[in-house]
């Protein structure tokens, strides 16, 4: 793992870094208390990032962010726990999987809520409802947050389909390229994948998962940069605060991270909760993901779940929204 995250992260590091603008900083500053090297997915889950980075709200707030891409959750939180990023953000059913493996990292934050999960099918392959899923192919990055929403789907409907890993860079092209009947995949791919489908894209719901966009630091971020975090969390508050209002400069800085057009955009995020906040309910919604994660072997069946509850860090959002 370690092997891999040398290859990922320097040419991360290189060609998508996004430095705070108050900030001038290209190094990963893991040793200065005032800077934070963040794990960024590129999702409008957590957009509250890009509109902080590109309008100054990390200046106000005397914080130097150096803010790192990822595809997905999965990469993001091994590099967070192999000490290469401070925070990352990662949806809840990975996390859920990688706390079992590297207990010393922390869930500091619910960064956003979001209930625009949908299957997203081709008219073409037969699919108009979501019973016609029955024996398809489902693209879908298997243990992350995509594939615990299609499987609820599937299981709380009594269907049988077939799940197909497909990385989320590649979901656009196996749906249009007719390898999957469907896919189920978070934004901004999902809106990317409909766009491309065009008149041939069927979006169908179903289950009852509404997926929950995290930060999680590791042990020396907690120890020794508390004050910056929490100043990181007061710039993401600042944002959250206008892309409620759909600010014209925070949703061209969500636009520039996730390249989606500003106007399908401004109607994706109006699917999210942008509220931070970091309720104990979480650690049972956890539990549940978790033993999810086992069927799937992404946990070791045998193993015995944590306490999820003991993960939960709320420290320095109380302090943020104050600051």
């Amino acid at each position: 793992m370690k092997t891999t995250l040398r290859r990922l992260l320097p040419a991360a590091l290189t060609a998508v870094m996004l430095a705070a603008a108050a900030s001038g900083c290209t190094s990963s500053g893991t040793g200065n208390p005032d800077e934070l090297t963040v794990g960024f997915v590129v999702d409008p889950s957590w957009a509250q990032i890009p509109v902080a980075a590109d309008t100054g709200l990390f200046g106000k707030h005397n914080v130097h962010v150096n803010v790192v891409n990822f595809s997905s959750g999965v990469e993001a939180l091994q590099a967070v726990a192999a000490g290469q990023v401070d925070i990352t953000t990662a949806a809840d059913v990975p996390t859920a999987a990688a706390l079992t493996r590297t207990p010393s990292l922390r869930i500091v934050a619910d960064g956003s809520r979001w209930e625009g999960s949908r299957i997203v099918a081709r008219r073409s392959a037969g699919v108009n409802t979501i019973t016609d899923l029955a024996g398809k192919s489902i693209g879908t990055p298997l243990g992350t947050s995509a594939a615990y929403y299609i499987s609820n789907a599937l299981a709380q409907n009594n269907i049988k389909a077939n799940l197909v890993q497909v990385s989320p860079s590649a979901m656009v092209t196996a749906a249009t390229q007719r390898n999957v009947d469907a896919v189920s995949i978070f934004q901004p791919y999902q809106a990317q994948t409909i766009a491309a489908l065009g008149t041939d894209a069927v979006e169908l719901s179903g289950g009852s998962y509404n997926q929950h966009s995290l930060f999680l630091a590791g042990p020396s971020a907690i120890s020794g940069k508390g004050e910056a975090i929490r100043a990181f969390f007061a710039a993401l508050d600042d944002a959250g605060a206008a892309l409620s209002q759909q600010d014209s400069a925070a949703v061209a800085a969500v636009a520039k991270a996730t390249t989606l057009d500003p106007e399908l955009l401004r109607t994706v995020l109006t699917e999210f909760d942008f509220t931070i906040q970091l309720n104990p309910d979480l650690a049972t919604e956890l539990t549940a993901l978790g033993d999810w994660a086992k069927s799937q072997k992404s946990i070791e069946p045998t193993a015995q779940l944590p306490d999820y509850a003991q993960f939960l860090d709320g420290q320095f959002l109380a302090s943020a929204q104050q600051h």
